[in-house]
């Protein structure tokens, strides 16, 4: 029976869906291999090109998110120099993942990323790339590349982007761990759950589901370009997508409701 590193979970919501992605290796506590990797891009290609998807959950089976990198497929290689001239096959792998956060990102869909147990490595560069974090209260969370002789190449810049320069460095080069309390500090975790995280999840989708789509979709490729785009520019398109927004059929809808004090069609109740 073949194995299905991703499971893919579709749901009605108001004007369209929303798809759970669920990392599914349980016995290596969802660790990144090749397959799980390319299933992630796959989605994210599918869903980039979905007028019809809304939101996206990524969350992980059996209880922990993500153990970050699975290795197994390079034990030959650690320690191993090169040969001269040979070109290394790690490079592009790992450069692979590294496509992934950025397709993560640039989803024009919201992101909502709920964590229960670990969240390690490149499963903490995975956090970083959501729209919004829900943490169960027994999460933890770490970096700890650098303690093992690994360098956190892909995940880097997105830790940055998410924590700053000066939280990514504590993180990055001491690889400490975190417990949900310290990550919701550090601006890692949005919300901690103690509960039930269906339920928690569900309230998310709900609160997420009351913004339209393509203001939404809009919106998230703005917050993308800021970070290297020249302030001018940035602000052009701004200006442009402002306009477009204002003339186009969500922003009719919206204000029409909001001056009828109802809910435009895109929104689900809470």
């Amino acid at each position: 029976m073949t194995h299905t590193p991703l499971l893919i979970d579709r749901a009605p919501l108001p004007g369209g869906s929303v798809e759970t992605w669920t990392l599914n290796d349980p016995a290596s506590r969802n660790a990144l291999s090749e397959a799980m990797v390319d299933a992630l891009l796959a989605a994210c290609e599918r869903a980039a090109a979905d007028a019809g998807l809304r939101g996206v959950v990524l969350r992980g089976a059996g209880g922990h998110f993500c153990a970050g990198g699975s290795l197994g497929g390079f034990a030959k290689t650690i320690g191993q120099p090169l040969a001269a001239g040979e070109a290394d096959p790690l490079v592009p792998l790992n450069r692979r993942f590294g496509t992934l956060l950025q397709a993560l990102c640039a989803l024009p869909q919201w992101l909502i990323v709920a964590v229960e147990g670990a969240a390690m490595g490149g499963g903490f560069g995975l956090v970083c790339c959501a729209d919004q974090v829900l943490a169960h209260s027994g999460a933890q969370f770490a970096t700890p590349e650098v303690t093992l002789g690994i360098v956190p190449a892909q995940i880097a810049p997105f830790v940055v982007r998410r924590l700053g320069q000066a939280v990514a460095r504590r993180c990055l080069l001491t690889g400490e761990r975190w417990d949900v309390a310290t990550a919701q500090r550090a601006g890692l975790v949005d919300e901690v759950v103690a509960g039930d995280m269906e339920a928690a999840v569900q309230t998310a989708i709900a609160r997420h589901a009351a913004a339209a789509p393509q203001a939404v979709a809009a919106t998230k490729r703005l917050l993308q370009a800021q970070t290297d785009t020249p302030l001018p520019a940035l602000l052009d398109a701004a200006a442009m997508a402002f306009a477009q927004a204002l003339r186009g059929p969500e922003a009719l809808q919206g204000l029409a409701a909001f001056a009828a004090r109802k809910a435009p069609p895109w929104s689900a109740k809470l």
